[in-house]
């Protein structure tokens, strides 16, 4: 007579077959999960206040497509690397008012597969758009690569930083950073072990250290997507001279708020 198996370890398998399917439609699917581009037309592409288009292409031959900022008589340039949705139509604003609060030439860039760029985001393929982004700002401004200051909020922290650290910059503005992203998705995922899953790393925490330029750090208390403690984390990881600015009240995607904006123009003015 052959032993009938018990109901639990019956339901036992299915939770874990049913688990281990979970994990790998997430593994499968990690890309568009993290990335939610918008394509163009989406977004405001007549805005009120003026730009450049700006055409470049990434190491790999992708072709990118940005909006540079001029400035009558810019002191600095600065990238502004966007977060993980939408594009610069939806972005550029931030990149007009770090021209007004430096007096700086700036470039927003969209990541492959965003706006008017061409392919499909990847976290290595990010980074390498962040680069060419840098190159075609340094050679439209005539400043130096590495005397470019670099700017990103929520996902583009990570890539301002990978580029800061392995490259180096003038200087590091962070906005909602955060310190890798299986440290983002574990808090979301709290069942899933994202720390050995994820391919897509973009490791602040581990790089942050080799970068010794300043840094200004905003970073909401309210942010329920990256909480201040992981910002919290990054800072206290990084190297002097730095200053952390939380904004009291203001969530992930809040506009930044006035002691923010004066934080910024207070930094920028210190740069030499």
């Amino acid at each position: 007579m052959v032993a009938r198996t018990p109901w639990w370890a019956r339901a036992a398998g299915v939770l874990l077959l049913s688990y281990t399917g979970l994990l790998g439609l997430m593994m499968w699917f990690e890309e568009q999960m993290l990335f939610v581009p918008a394509r163009y037309p989406r977004g405001d592409w007549k805005p009120k206040f003026q730009f450049e288009d700006a055409t470049f292409t990434a190491a790999d031959g992708t072709k990118l497509h940005g909006w540079f900022l001029n400035h009558e008589q810019p002191g600095k340039a600065i990238l502004f690397a966007h977060g993980n949705a939408g594009n610069v139509a939806m972005w550029g604003h931030d990149g007009a008012e770090l021209r007004e609060l430096g007096d700086a030439a700036v470039l927003v860039f969209d990541y492959r597969g965003y706006g008017r760029s061409e392919g499909s985001p990847t976290a290595k393929g990010v980074l390498a758009d962040a680069r060419a982004a840098r190159a075609w700002l340094a050679k439209r401004t005539g400043v130096a690569e590495q005397d470019v200051i670099l700017a990103g909020r929520s996902l583009g922290t990570g890539v301002a930083v990978d580029l800061a650290a392995r490259d180096g910059a003038k200087a590091l503005i962070l906005i909602s950073p955060f310190t890798s992203l299986p440290d983002v998705a574990a808090l979301r995922y709290p069942f899933v072990p994202t720390h050995w899953l994820m391919r897509s790393r973009l490791d602040s925490l581990s790089l942050i250290k080799d970068f010794a330029g300043p840094m200004l750090m905003l970073h909401g208390d309210n942010d329920q997507l990256i909480p201040l403690a992981l910002g919290q984390r990054l800072f206290a990881a990084a190297q002097e001279p730095k200053r952390l600015v939380v904004l009291r009240g203001s969530g992930h995607n809040d506009p930044i708020n006035g002691d923010g904006l004066a934080a910024m123009r207070d930094f920028l003015k210190t740069l030499p």
